[in-house]
């Protein structure tokens, strides 16, 4: 065996590897040194960006929740009766509710009729004693000029029946305990005491027409000569 042949049998990296395979397995090395920093820099990019979306996408998602809780906090509050809701020359809201001494009272009952609604707001204090006595006293006139008069409270009917008794009313005194008809025509609504702010009954009249419709609106009623006012009213309808 020549030099040559045996320097060649000696190599071991001469046994059954062509030229090629050994160019295929140097390449093979060189892609996966060159793939192993390239494939680890892509994930924590990717990575990173995953966490930032994640991150955005929540921050979004409070916002939005942190909006209908904003517009609620700083929505208005709905307005209160008190005058509004009722203009002169509307139709009278239709009512039908106890009254004292038994039964009910509508304003069906009062087709075709003249119809007084004073609004007061609580049985036998002084300034609704006062303004019942007056329009008891006028009744019979009211009665000549062809009109009805009603007094509204959210009492109930037995302070209602007690009312009428101690002060003689000639005037039937109607019972909305659940203030339906108080804002229906505007007697409910803010007030205000010494400072402190609550809901009740605003002293109001209404006087309705023959044909079913409002012919004047009084709000925040003074006692003294109204029950007069209203009458005179009456009679030019």
């Amino acid at each position: 065996m020549s030099k040559e042949s045996r320097k060649k049998s000696s190599n071991p990296a001469s046994y059954g590897a062509a030229p090629g395979n050994r160019l295929a397995t140097a390449a093979k090395k060189v892609a996966q040194k060159t793939a192993k920093p390239a494939t680890k820099k892509p994930v924590k990019k990717i990575a990173a960006k995953a966490a930032k979306a994640t991150t955005s996408a929540s921050t979004q998602t409070a916002a939005a929740k942190a909006v209908p809780a904003r517009a609620k906090a700083t929505k208005p509050a709905a307005p209160v009766a008190g005058g509004t809701g009722l203009a002169e020359g509307a139709k009278a809201p239709a009512f039908k509710l106890p009254r004292d001494g038994g039964g009910t009272v509508s304003l069906a009952d009062h087709a075709g009729q003249k119809l007084v609604l004073f609004f007061y707001p609580k049985a036998n204090t002084p300034g609704c004693t006062k303004e019942a006595i007056d329009f008891t006293r006028l009744s019979k006139e009211f009665a000549a000029a062809g009109t009805t008069v009603l007094g509204v409270s959210a009492d109930s009917v037995k302070a209602q029946d007690s009312f009428r008794d101690k002060h003689d009313l000639a005037v039937p005194l109607v019972s909305d305990e659940t203030h339906g008809m108080l804002e229906a025509y505007g007697a409910w609504g803010e007030k205000s005491l010494y400072g402190r702010k609550f809901l009740g009954i605003i002293r109001s009249t209404v006087l309705i027409g023959a044909d079913g419709r409002v012919a004047r609106i009084w709000r925040n009623v003074k006692v003294d000569g109204h029950a007069d006012a209203v009458l005179a009213a009456a009679k030019a309808l």
